[in-house]
């Protein structure tokens, strides 16, 4: 970490909904850093809990949860204030970009409205200077014709457009932290790229810390300094992306890796597939959670591998028999 400290710190969060199935263990005792100006990757299958992370790391939790542990912001446990004073963080020191801009812009509000009350609200400038500053930030993020865009309502819009505008909305206050939650779901490939290199391009102009969330490794390699890669609620395994991406040492790293086309792949040959599927949140195996699923799995993976260990500086594994890395090629594929 910078000698300053971190952005953002969470200690041993737990975030648990209450459900008539019983009680859901979305996020398990996960601990995580964030520099400031570094862009972390957020990576696993659906319902690994990803975005349940990124919720209550905003406090943005549906009724029935509740979360414990630290979520320290600048050192400030965002977890216990109220809130009222949270939503002071909101928007103007922690912004979130959805997954489905359809959903997240209000369809019956032309675009300058919505990028532009956050700005008013919260940095208290005019109607004329927050409509300056709205065109601004269409410009950095690429619509064209931004005047014609701000009278326009977001049905008018491509989706590629439509994502564009609630990342200019997110960055309006000028946050220290941007979590991007898939951003690039409901997109098609071309466009994905243009928007994940915009949010590169933004987060290292600007200096600000970025969460990018995907279950795509695609997304998170070469955009992300490091990578924690997450499975039935806890972090498997985290490090820098290229080093994790490389040298794998978490057997579900190492399967992720394996059943993600590449262009070394010969054409129709089979993917390599994950047995199995993630485990039932309310019912999680002792020990490690990947056991059900795991082809090396011993009988003490039931007991071991739950805490992550520190292999090499900052590259951390939770699995109690890790694919042995000679170098920096994995073995026991």
């Amino acid at each position: 970490m910078t000698p300053g400290g971190p952005v953002l710190e969470v200690r041993h969060l737990r975030t648990h909904i209450a459900t008539l199935r019983g009680t859901v263990r979305a996020v398990d005792d996960v601990s995580l850093q964030l520099a400031p100006a570094e862009a972390l990757g957020v990576v696993g299958e659906s319902g690994s809990g990803k975005s349940v992370l990124a919720r209550a790391i905003m406090g943005l939790l549906p009724g029935g949860a509740a979360s414990s542990g630290e979520v320290l912001f600048h050192g400030r446990d965002l977890l216990s204030l109220s809130r009222r004073d949270r939503s002071r963080i909101w928007g103007r020191r922690i912004a979130l970009v959805f997954q489905d801009p359809g959903r997240s812009l209000n369809p019956v509000v032309r675009v300058e409205r919505q990028l532009t009350e956050g700005m008013r609200r919260q940095l208290g400038v005019s109607r004329a200077e927050a409509r300056t500053r709205a065109l601004g930030l269409l410009n950095e993020v690429g619509v064209p014709d931004p005047e014609r865009r701000l009278r326009a309502y977001p049905h008018e819009l491509s989706g590629g457009m439509r994502q564009r505008v609630m990342i200019a909305t997110a960055l309006a206050s000028e946050p220290d932290l941007l979590i991007a939650d898939e951003p690039t779901t409901a997109l098609d490939v071309t466009v994905q790229r243009q928007i994940l290199d915009l949010l590169r391009r933004i987060q290292r102009e600007r200096g600000m810390a970025l969460i990018l969330i995907s279950h795509d490794l695609a997304v998170v390699a070469g955009r992300t300094d490091r990578v924690a890669v997450m499975y039935a609620g806890r972090i498997a395994e985290t490090g820098p992306t290229r080093a994790v991406f490389e040298a794998p040492h978490h057997r579900y790293t190492q399967a992720l890796l394996d059943s993600t086309p590449t262009l070394a792949h010969e054409r129709h040959t089979p993917l390599r597939l994950i047995p199995g599927s993630i485990p039932d949140p309310t019912r999680p195996p002792a020990g490690c959670r990947f056991v059900p699923r795991c082809g090396y799995a011993q009988e003490d993976c039931t007991t071991l591998g739950t805490y992550p260990t520190e292999i090499r500086p900052g590259h951390l594994v939770a699995c109690a028999h890790p694919v042995v890395s000679l170098g920096g090629v994995s073995h026991g594929r």
